[in-house]
């Protein structure tokens, strides 16, 4: 190793400490205590780990310092190399992976990292690392999320003529009501939970595969809820059947959770239990039915799939009895988390202050 570079001597130990604690760079600032310590007699290996560094990376700041004084201590940033995508070319990429990739032509049903690897190539004629895909696309505003529900045979426009006129039928419905009376919104649905659960994503170390336990039997439960999302709020039973019964006792358990002196308007699909005349329907309760083929208008389906994500899937259920406790379990847990309920629940087009 060669001889330690001296350093120049315009500046004492005590001004570089001086400069270091006025600093903003704290990596400046610990290259300027290294350098003070050296002034100071400390042996050079010493006065590297003074400021986190090995003892020839503190020789080359020792040759800035002496060529251009502290100024030389920061890092000096060039900008980086130019982008290998041009701006329209990422404009052109972000529109391709928000259409989505077409089977009979891309051969997959979503886009994988190694999927639009290769299509960068093909068609910018750039070679990204698959790794660097996934860096670029969360530059470009995307993020790796499960998709909402859609229903192969929905039709857009009744979806989106159903929000716009949602003030309307709202008011149609609510018309019986006093004037001023507190509306608040529900969303309904139910769920089968059973033995033959689901597999979920999980973090592991890379380059595994983690193992999760798959069940082949066939005994489940239903789990009936509701939410509120303006309140944060949700009522929920465990039941064997999904039937008239069930709904029956799932609408009483609503009825008693609303608000006292409000009225609750519930939405909710189109299922036979639900639109059944022997549904005897809460005096506090009015039900308007979603459209058909639109679980997306329902928010209950992404609180499902938040309980399958966070407490019911990647397990086995001994039997009914432990399929009931774990149901109960996970949506005491969502219960327990009220920003939460508002957070997957709120819709924008589904809002209400106070009836008309």
């Amino acid at each position: 190793m060669g001889s330690a570079i001296k350093m120049r001597t315009d500046y004492s130990a005590a001004e570089l400490r001086r400069l270091a604690k006025s600093s903003k760079d704290s990596k400046q600032s610990r290259r300027l205590l290294s350098l003070a310590a050296v002034l100071d007699g400390m042996s050079r290996e010493d006065a590297a780990r003074v400021g986190g560094m090995d003892r020839q990376t503190l020789r080359d700041w020792v040759h800035r310092f002496n060529d251009t004084g502290p100024n030389g201590l920061e890092d000096a940033w060039n900008g980086g190399p130019e982008p290998r995508l041009s701006a329209s070319q990422k404009v052109e990429l972000a529109r391709i992976v928000e259409t989505g990739p077409d089977l009979a032509v891309n051969g997959v049903v979503r886009w994988r990292r190694v999927d639009l690897q290769k299509l960068i190539k093909e068609r910018f004629g750039v070679d990204y690392h698959e790794r660097y895909v996934g860096t670029l696309l969360k530059q470009l505003g995307f993020s790796h999320i499960s998709a909402r529900p859609l229903h192969p045979g929905q039709d857009g426009e009744i979806v989106e003529a159903y929000k716009k006129n949602f003030p309307r039928t709202l008011s149609a419905h609510l018309a019986d009501l006093p004037k001023g009376k507190p509306v608040e919104i529900w969303f309904q649905d139910e769920a089968r939970i059973g033995q033959k659960n689901g597999i979920v994503r999980q973090w592991a170390r890379r380059g595994t595969r983690p193992r999760q336990p798959a069940d082949q039997r066939y005994k489940s439960a239903y789990l009936f809820g509701a939410i509120c999302p303006a309140r944060g709020t949700g009522v929920a039973l465990a039941l064997p059947f999904v039937d008239t019964g069930a709904m029956q006792l799932h609408l009483d358990e609503i009825s008693r959770h609303v608000a006292r002196r409000a009225h609750a308007v519930l939405l909710l699909d189109r299922a036979g239990w639900h639109t059944t005349a022997k549904l005897k329907v809460p005096k506090n309760i009015t039900l308007i039915f979603l459209p058909p083929r639109a679980p997306e208008l329902n928010p209950v389906e992404n609180v499902w799939q938040y309980l399958r994500q966070n407490w019911l899937s990647n397990r086995v259920f001994e039997g009914y009895d432990a399929i009931i406790d774990a149901a109960c379990h996970a949506w005491r847990e969502l219960i327990k988390r009220p920003k939460t309920i508002t957070s997957i629940g709120t819709r924008q087009w589904a809002h209400v202050g106070q009836s008309t």
